[in-house]
């Protein structure tokens, strides 16, 4: 089984942790901007175009997960 410890940093100051915070929802929000552009992309697309690519419609916000997350 396994654990996970949490632990701050003593010398991590609040603000420094409210930064982090904050750096980290600005990126979660970027990302989930490409993600959203990545899908209009992926939906403007005919079908001829998917079917050249190798999609189908059900699979793409599979596509653009991926694309965006990883």
């Amino acid at each position: 089984m396994a654990y996970v410890s949490a632990s701050l940093n003593s010398h991590t100051t609040l603000l420094e942790r409210v930064s982090d915070f904050i750096a980290r929802q600005r990126q979660a929000y970027a990302d989930h901007r490409l993600y959203v552009k990545t899908m209009n992309e992926l939906k403007s697309l005919s079908s001829r175009e998917l079917a050249d690519l190798g999609l189908c419609r059900s699979s793409l916000h599979d596509v653009a997960y991926k694309a965006v997350y990883g």
